[in-house]
């Protein structure tokens, strides 16, 4: 890897680890943690005050990401996929831009992923896999890629749900097939700067991160039978695993202290392994205490937390794998962590929970539901957007809802 190469990639995490704004999914650092400080550690009767709502968002399942005083997302109207900007103050529609048709699906029509923006533009995928990258101030589509017809993908049961990763002049992207597994492209004009040929599996649900390990970058994603890192100046595989996936595999994996950490529903459980110096791996455990389904997970100190199907909420130790402590005290669903606290949201009732990021056990600090709920969500859908904390604000949504609460202390 070229020293300039390596350098601007470094560059470009050391900046994500201080930046303000959530400028992608999961955040700066896909971590799901939030850098804010001062928060409410206890909720009033009612919940935080309600900043704005807007109604209009349009149908779906994206995501948010805060950027420049502007809310980024996704959304389906009528037939039409709409990449969508926001003031981040009151809720007003800046712009909409048509990003390619209605993705269909028993589940719930309509995107599912989180914009990722990058100084004046924001790059999105549409449910079907058309890749686009706009400009931030006015919507006005700069390129587009289709993952399928361009780069050789396949379209999966539900659809395409993955957050591109830009990193110094790169967008990397998951489009899969016999092409190559992952996918680097200018993110300036949509060139195709390499494939993973030595990798083809097809695409599954989860995003891609960026890691500093041995003294290089490393592009660390997870499909159904394998999770493995990449060399992104080149694309050549520098380690892989083997994973058990079945059905989906949706969680965004974990990187700390030298290991990698995944995590997937359908009865499958976590794994962790050790990466070494010279790209060899070593499993740690691979067991089920952690059973995520699309929920996600936030890694803590030296705990992970997160909804895992069957025992409920779990705290699991990251280094052993053990489980901690287990509680039904909120359905199944989604969390966000933010200055000590876990934002839990229930995908069924609407109700978020605020909870003490504990290894002692599940201490709850307020509850409210989400009013009003989408009355066009599909029957065999959920409220599944995670939560976000940012600049003392919480973003929730369901569907066409999408809500901005005040969670800043006083």
């Amino acid at each position: 890897m070229k020293r300039s190469f390596a350098a601007a990639l470094f560059a470009s995490l050391a900046l994500s680890a201080t930046a303000a704004d959530w400028p992608q999914w999961r955040g700066p650092d896909r971590s799901g943690r939030s850098p804010d400080t001062g928060l409410l550690k206890q909720w009033p009767t009612g919940g935080p005050k309600l900043v704005w709502h807007f109604k209009d968002a349009g149908l779906g399942y994206a995501g948010y990401s805060v950027a420049g005083g502007r809310l980024f997302t996704m959304g389906l109207r009528n037939d039409q996929e709409f990449l969508l900007a926001l003031d981040n103050q009151d809720g007003r529609e800046l712009w909409a831009a048509p990003v390619g048709p209605k993705y269909p699906n028993d589940w719930g029509d309509g995107p599912r992923m989180t914009p990722t923006v990058d100084g004046d533009r924001v790059y999105a995928i549409a449910g079907q896999g058309l890749l686009v990258c706009a400009g931030t101030a006015d919507g006005k589509i700069r390129w587009q890629k289709s993952l399928v017809a361009d780069l050789g993908g396949k379209l999966q049961t539900w659809g395409y749900t993955e957050s591109p990763l830009v990193a110094g002049e790169r967008l990397f992207c998951t489009p899969g097939g016999a092409e190559g597994t992952m996918a680097a492209l200018n993110k300036l004009t949509g060139e195709v700067l390499w494939r993973s040929k030595d990798l083809t599996d097809e695409a599954q649900y989860a995003s891609p991160i960026l890691i500093q390990h041995a003294g290089q970058p490393q592009l660390v994603q997870l499909v159904m039978k394998q999770f493995f890192g990449l060399n992104p100046a080149t694309g050549a595989v520098l380690w892989k695993a083997d994973f058990a996936g079945r059905v989906a595999v949706i969680p965004t994996p974990i990187f700390h202290a030298g290991h990698v950490y995944v995590t997937a529903g359908y009865g499958i459980g976590s794994k962790l392994v050790k990466l070494g110096p010279d790209h060899s791996v070593t499993v740690v455990y691979d067991n089920k205490v952690m059973k995520n389904h699309h929920g996600g997970v936030v890694l803590v100190g030296d705990h992970v937390y997160g909804y895992s199907d069957g025992p409920g909420w779990v705290c699991q130790n990251f280094l052993t794998g053990e489980e901690v402590w287990a509680s039904k005290s909120l359905g199944k669903g989604a969390t966000h962590y933010a200055d000590g606290m876990l934002y839990c949201l229930d995908e069924r009732t609407g109700e978020v929970a605020l909870v003490e990021a504990s290894p002692k056990g599940w201490n709850e600090k307020g509850r409210f539901k989400l009013s009003p709920l989408s009355e066009k969500r599909a029957p065999r859908g959920g409220i599944w957007p995670h939560p976000v904390v940012i600049g003392g604000r919480l973003y929730l949504r369901d569907q066409e809802h999408l809500f901005c609460f005040d969670v800043q202390g006083s």
